[in-house]
């Protein structure tokens, strides 16, 4: 079997690390690769006697791949078996046997991310995505619960877990004995459902208490839009001293940082999975989170604390609980934790799945 595997978003972050982490166990398998993508990032590949790199540089979900991608390059992708995006992306003229993955649906559950306009480009895409699908893979119980909701239960939806990166165990492996600081880190993006205004006013609340780590947001405050303009006066009112928004960082920074932290606060009010808390566990730092249902069903079972949802006074509370009650200082995770999610089975199911009638 011949699968044509879209790599045009290996840079990107979440979905990158995804692609990237699955695509060696993809490749371990007895079936031939076409790689769509750029060839220079994916020159690591080249070699493999079972992989041809097919250039493109085409914009996922841009005009161009939904009306005038080149026949040539579609005509490629049609000679393989089947075409499997990371995303739910399509090109225009791919008339193979499709599997996309839909990490979330979050516009439609929370419209008011985005324009009118914008909902609607995306439940165009969407519902696209889903008519031409063969299959769909998704990363937790609660995004296939929502996707069916959203798009019907006439496909198969697959639910193949996100998963933590190698190199968070190899760095909890080689770096023992890390002193914590007074820092507590929330990790994400600024928009509305991160919860990250929620994170601040708890967070106010207890340096009026006399609470004095810092905030450590690692995401770029130039990323605000204007619309962001309360969330903004909260921070300049907090101050630099209290708040550090750390822009861009590397792997190796991102991981530092975390595992320094004395607490990560993720107060989604929406994910799909949700790496940071395991990532934070993983690194020997405590994790407090809200208790919106993918995260019960992700974190059911590990050492985490759950704070209610959009509640500022109970995250201060627990916020502040952690801090200082320190027995134990850190998360200890089995065996069967720190493997419960990891990329080989996500790979595996993806695989077998396709080969599956």
């Amino acid at each position: 079997m011949t699968i044509c595997i879209d790599c045009r978003m290996i840079d990107a972050s979440g979905i990158g690390v995804y692609l990237r982490e699955c695509l060696p166990f993809f490749l371990q398998s007895e079936n031939e690769f076409f790689l769509l993508g750029n060839s220079t990032r994916l020159r690591c590949f080249s070699s493999n006697a079972n992989i041809k790199i097919i250039e493109c540089d085409i914009k996922p979900f841009s005009l161009k791949e939904l009306f005038f991608f080149p026949i040539k390059i579609a005509r490629q992708i049609n000679s393989a078996s089947l075409y499997f995006s990371p995303f739910f992306n399509i090109p225009h003229g791919v008339k193979n046997s499709v599997y996309i993955t839909i990490h979330d649906i979050v516009f439609p559950d929370m419209p008011e991310l985005t324009s009118k306009t914008g909902l609607v480009a995306r439940m165009f895409f969407y519902r696209r995505a889903y008519k031409k699908a063969q299959k769909i893979f998704t990363v937790s119980e609660f995004s296939k619960s929502r996707i069916q909701h959203h798009l019907g239960k006439e496909k198969p939806v697959i639910v193949t877990h996100s998963a933590i990166q190698p190199m968070f165990l190899a760095y909890r492996a080689n770096v023992q004995n890390i002193q914590k600081t007074q820092t507590i880190v929330f990790i994400g993006n600024i928009k509305k459902h991160k919860g990250l205004d929620i994170l601040l006013d708890a967070f106010s609340i207890a340096r009026k208490e006399g609470l004095s780590h810092r905030l450590v947001v690692i995401g770029s405050k130039e990323n605000f839009r204007t619309s962001d303009n309360a969330v903004l006066q909260k921070i300049d009112i907090l101050g630099s001293e209290a708040v550090l928004f750390t822009g861009f960082i590397s792997d190796e920074q991102l991981m530092e940082y975390l595992s320094k932290a004395a607490l990560l606060v993720q107060p989604s009010l929406y994910e799909g999975f949700c790496l940071p808390p395991l990532e934070a566990l993983v690194l020997g730092t405590r994790a407090l989170i809200s208790d919106i249902p993918v995260l019960k069903e992700i974190y059911s079972g590990y050492p985490v604390t759950f704070f209610r949802s959009g509640d500022p006074a109970d995250l201060k509370e627990k916020m502040i609980e952690l801090l200082f009650n320190k027995k134990p200082s850190s998360p200890v995770l089995t065996n069967d934790l720190l493997l419960k999610y990891t990329f080989e089975k996500t790979a595996s199911t993806i695989l077998r799945e396709m080969n599956a009638p």
